[in-house]
């Protein structure tokens, strides 16, 4: 049996007759999210990442959140150390600020990313994941947006939005879409700029990425 078989009849398993997979418990929820972040966390499918380890665990948050966010790939100073997503870099103190400016808690929040392990050039330092590592990356992030079937999907940056592409196609840039609420998938989409620092001094300064959360806040008030 292949693996996503094996995901199928779990989450079935655990699904009421005729109930969406919002009405599971919390707890078969959690133990299906648990069997999904230690296959995640077992893969090595990514030649260049296969001595990392895949930042998915509880630390990655709420099961039921109102937001469920879509970033790049856990940074080396950041999430591959700490082991939870935007935290111990300044990325992560950035999307922060962001989400203090509208009093939005990471208790109520899931963060993961396109490429769920740390890519590294040969200096080691970050750098942008390939086609093939999101392409590897995206049955994992498909079958998290299946199991917590968020109302609201935020990307930050152009990566996680096009990862989206793997699960439903869409056609949303950040040039256009940055900062507007669409729809994808069935769900609420806000595309939004990376909180790095490098997208905040050279392309999108912190003012317009606070002014893009003031619309993530009234999405999340009509969801």
């Amino acid at each position: 049996m292949t693996k996503g078989y094996l995901w199928s009849l779990m989450l079935k398993s655990i699904v009421a007759k005729g109930l969406g997979v919002s009405h599971v418990s919390a707890s078969s929820k959690f133990n299906v999210f648990k069997a999904l972040w230690m296959e995640a966390q077992a893969c090595r499918i990514c030649p260049d990442l296969a001595d990392r380890t895949a930042v998915l665990s509880e630390l990655n948050g709420s099961l039921a959140p109102k937001v469920f966010f879509v970033g790049e790939a856990p940074g080396r100073a950041g999430a591959d150390r700490t082991r939870r997503p935007f935290t111990g870099d300044k990325s992560g103190e950035n999307l922060q600020i962001l989400f203090d400016s509208i009093g939005l808690s990471r208790d109520d929040v899931f963060l993961t990313s396109a490429v769920m392990c740390s890519p590294r050039s040969a200096t080691d330092a970050n750098r942008k994941p390939t086609r093939a590592e999101i392409r590897n990356c995206s049955s994992y992030l498909r079958r998290l947006l299946e199991l917590i079937d968020p109302p609201l999907v935020a990307t930050l940056g152009a990566v996680g939005l096009d990862s989206l592409k793997l699960i439903e196609p869409h056609s949303f840039t950040l040039k256009m879409h940055g900062g507007t609420i669409q729809h994808w998938n069935g769900r609420v989409l806000v595309p939004l700029y990376h909180p790095s620092p490098l997208v905040i001094a050279s392309q999108r300064g912190l003012d317009i990425q606070l002014a893009h959360f003031q619309t993530l806040k009234k999405a999340i008030e009509n969801c």
